[in-house]
């Protein structure tokens, strides 16, 4: 999906030591997407203390709405998107000629690499379908940022089990239980549901940074630092929790579903503009430009679409740009 801002603030990430155990709560905001009537998105990533958790850099929740999300083609470089919807259906159709529907419980995941473009349409069936999920990215490791562009679906993932808890692993790998999507760096990406009056308690990799968003219902957690009797979690912000905790056990009165973000901390500096990853303020130039110039090379046209649907780049910033660091806490 896209970033629709119609005026997009640059979003620098520079790269960052391990912050070790922390809790943090960071509020959504709600964006307007301009060029999609009436759809807001509450954003959680990237913050600007805040602008990954391991490789994710960006976290939009929409819905629930009966609002079509349709988005047009438009292009990506350096980064995955990923479509976790948890009601309605999605067509996803893009320039390397991809053209299938993800359903709730089911995973698409498009690696951008050097470029692609792509777009994203609500199946209706009628004005009360009802559209909810997630859109994520995770930023490619420079190594891999100018991979081949490509696409997956995986349309039956793996579950990680405990007394009272269920986790739907769609991306990395949650204990012993491994997402087959493929990754560029370690990663976690969990759907957890959690029974009402259950306690369970998550094996976490230490050294990896966590973050938990509650979608829906009453949750506490707990980590194995001893570091506090409990935080409550209530749906909406992202709760950061840093690096260092080897479990989290997550407690709930009357059930929730959370999301459970992780991944090895990412050390390289990014810049984030629109729809682009890049490392430098010439990456995010030369991909815009290329979009604006129709360089067919790097942006095929997405088939089913006309010309004059692709959306159209938003103008840069009158100003170069630039790591602006990371906030204190």
């Amino acid at each position: 999906m896209s970033n629709l801002d119609a005026n997009p603030a640059e979003q620098d990430c520079p790269a960052k030591d391990d912050p070790g155990p922390v809790v943090e709560f960071h509020e959504a905001r709600d964006v307007p997407l301009g060029g999609v009537r009436g759809v807001h998105v509450m954003r959680t990533l990237p913050q600007r203390v805040l602008p990954t958790v391991g490789a994710w850099c960006f976290l939009d929740h929409f819905g629930p709405h009966t609002t079509p999300m349709n988005v047009n083609p438009h292009p990506h470089i350096g980064l995955q998107t990923v479509t976790w919807p948890f009601q309605g259906e999605i067509r996803h159709r893009d320039s390397v000629g991809s053209d299938v529907v993800v359903r709730p419980r089911q995973l698409n995941i498009m690696t951008a690499g050097r470029g692609i473009a792509h777009s994203e349409i609500s199946q209706a069936a009628d004005a009360a379908t009802v559209s909810h999920g997630l859109q994520l990215w995770t930023a490619l490791p420079g190594e891999h940022r100018d991979t081949a562009p490509h696409f997956e679906q995986h349309r039956y993932l793996p579950f990680y089990e405990l007394p009272g808890l269920r986790a739907l692993v769609f991306l990395g790998t949650l204990d012993t239980v491994t997402s087959p999507a493929t990754t560029y760096s370690p990663i976690l990406g969990a759907d957890i549901t959690l029974n009402p009056g259950a306690a369970a308690t998550v094996p976490l990799t230490h050294y990896h940074e966590h973050a938990v968003m509650v979608i829906e219902g009453d949750l506490s957690v707990v980590d194995d630092t001893g570091a506090d009797e409990g935080t409550d979690v209530p749906a909406g912000p992202l709760l950061y929790l840093g690096t260092g905790r080897s479990g989290l056990t997550l407690t709930s009165r009357t059930g929730a579903h959370l999301i459970l973000l992780g991944g090895e901390p990412f050390r390289e500096d990014i810049v984030m503009w629109w729809n682009f990853v890049g490392r430098s303020h010439e990456d995010i130039e030369e991909a815009r430009s290329d979009w604006e110039k129709r360089n067919l090379e790097r942006f095929p046209d997405v088939a089913g679409h006309a010309v004059e649907e692709r959306i159209p780049a938003p103008p840069l910033p009158g100003i170069r740009l630039k790591p602006r660091g990371r906030g204190p806490r």
